[in-house]
């Protein structure tokens, strides 16, 4: 064997073994603000660092979406990010309302407000599209640019309407749409075991519960059809093919990346063109500050629990918050809890505040016990990653379905936040620190949630590069999609056979009184 041959075999492993890689791409993205944008940003880093070259359509005085960055180009559009936080604090107060409703009320009531929500979102989303596309000089701008994919959210739909508009290949990074979960829009959804979003049921349902999740699903159907839909009809009529309308636009993405994972998700139809992502943003824990770290020791056997109710919300009752700091105060374990506002009376020298913590450093520490959480699908998703059981303290939107859930599996508590006690908060945190089997269940999601081929986040870029590398992924869309309503059904063919039994009924009858005929006819000669 000559002295190449070696450098020749290994040149070739290398080869082999090199990953998909599809060069270098422009990729136009549109997010979603906020807890989104988290989700976003982790996988437009790790396009970025593939060489792809992004560019981000976001407001210019939005929440978390930098103006300036080393990973992406940012073109500024007006978008709902400019909304004061201080509508979600408003909306958490009239979901307090609901929540003092009757089980079966309750939950029509926050929908109702969600409508309202959607009805004053879709109002301002549908003008924005129609101003962007109303002007021929950021039309043609985006069209030189020549993307060759569109990223999108389409929890907010100005993505969907520019990517359909300039006909690139699309890409959603989703959960939520329209008036809910994705699978609604793009899957079947038996209504006898598919809990509709907001129902807070889940797949075991009594013939009540199954009346409630029917009566959701038209609930939120009118929503679609009634407050949505026409906001941007007169849009779609003078932009898009005829017979357009928002769900079409939606059908027609190449790729659905869902970021649900059936270790969470109840079990339920799904289609070929749907990847699950589901917790791609968690990763192991780093190590924390000093200060943290000391603090975290200085618990001993009885652990931290660890306790974070998001970015957007800060307006709990004072009650609330003094009965949350009192019942703390008694608990062995020590407690971190992310909290802004005015120091709670009752707070015990176990718990520090602070105004951010590294959370999902935190979960993944040994020393954490447990998680206080109000059910956001990023921290449930951390928490499952880890093993660490939760109490549930939902405020708003899927928070309370996420608990839902978690409390199926035997891996949570919920607490109403409308009724919160100390000794109610007290008993649930002692309840999950205490009893081995939240624990125990949570370690096993978080085994299952591990146990795959590959990653959440090397399946999501894999599939966004197998997009573009073979110019979309028309061959995994369901021919369902363009079906008319009354074909998907087979309404025609049950009217057809309808048809036919009542022509073999009638002819049937026919015959009959025609031989009956004949034999009165006979008798009558007769005599």
């Amino acid at each position: 064997m000559s002295r190449s041959a070696p450098l020749f075999l290994t040149g070739l492993c290398l080869f082999l073994l090199r990953p998909m890689f599809c060069g270098s791409s422009n990729i136009l993205v549109v997010p979603v603000d906020g807890s989104h944008w988290i989700n976003m940003e982790v996988i437009l880093r790790e396009l970025h660092s593939r060489g792809h070259n992004i560019t981000v359509m976001h407001s210019a005085t939005g929440w978390y979406i930098p103006n300036n960055s080393t990973f992406f180009t940012s073109i500024h559009i007006q978008m709902l990010d400019d909304e004061d936080k201080d509508f979600y604090n408003r909306m958490l107060l009239n979901y307090m309302e609901c929540r003092k409703s009757s089980t079966f009320i309750r939950t029509f009531c926050q929908s109702n407000l969600i409508g309202s929500m959607l009805d004053i979102g879709h109002k301002l989303l549908s003008g924005a599209a129609a101003e962007m596309l109303n002007d021929p000089v950021f039309m043609k701008k985006l069209q030189d640019a020549k993307f060759d994919l569109m990223l999108t959210d389409p929890a907010l739909p100005i993505g969907v309407i520019l990517g359909s508009y300039l006909k690139l290949l699309m890409v959603f990074n989703v959960r939520w749409i329209n008036t809910g979960e994705a699978h609604f829009t793009f899957a079947p959804s038996p209504l006898s075991y598919v809990p509709v979003p907001g129902s807070e049921l889940n797949d075991q349902m009594d013939f009540l519960e199954r009346t409630k999740n029917v009566l959701h699903y038209l609930q939120n159907l009118a929503q679609q059809l009634f407050i949505i839909n026409p906001y941007y009809s007169d849009l779609l009529q003078r932009h898009f093919p005829p017979g357009s309308d928002l769900i079409s636009l939606q059908l027609s993405a190449e790729l659905w990346l869902v970021r649900t994972d059936f270790v969470f998700e109840f079990p339920r139809p799904t289609m070929p063109n749907v990847v699950y992502v589901g917790g791609f943003q968690c990763k192991k824990a780093r190590p924390l500050p000093a200060e943290l770290e000391a603090f975290m020791q200085s618990s001993g056997d009885h652990g931290v629990v660890v306790m974070s109710l998001g970015t957007l919300v800060s307006a709990l009752s004072r009650e609330v918050t003094e009965a949350i700091a009192a019942a703390f105060a008694r608990l062995p374990q020590r407690v971190i809890w992310k909290f802004i506002g005015e120091k709670p009376s009752s707070l015990g020298n176990n718990t520090l505040l602070v105004n951010w913590l590294p959370q999902n450093d935190l979960l993944g520490h040994p020393k954490t016990r447990a998680f206080v959480a109000h059910g956001g699908t990023n921290g449930m998703y951390e928490a499952i990653y880890h093993g660490v059981p939760v109490v549930g303290l939902p405020l708003l939107f899927d928070q309370f379905d996420n608990v839902v859930r978690l409390t199926t599996r035997g891996a949570a508590r919920m607490v109403e936040v409308v009724s919160l006690t100390e000794e109610d908060f007290l008993e649930a945190l002692k309840d999950v620190l205490q009893t081995p089997s939240y624990r125990n269940n949570m370690k096993r999601l978080s085994q299952l949630h591990q146990d795959l081929p590959m990653s959440p986040m090397v399946t999501a870029i894999f599939w966004i590069e197998y997009v573009i590398r073979n110019k979309g992924a028309t061959h995994l869309q369901s021919a369902g999609f363009s079906l008319p309503w009354y074909s998907y059904f087979c309404l025609d063919v049950a009217l057809f056979f309808l048809a036919i039994i009542v022509a073999m009924m009638w002819a049937s009858v026919a015959v009959c009184r025609i031989l009956c005929c004949r034999r009165s006819k006979r008798k009558t000669k007769e005599e």
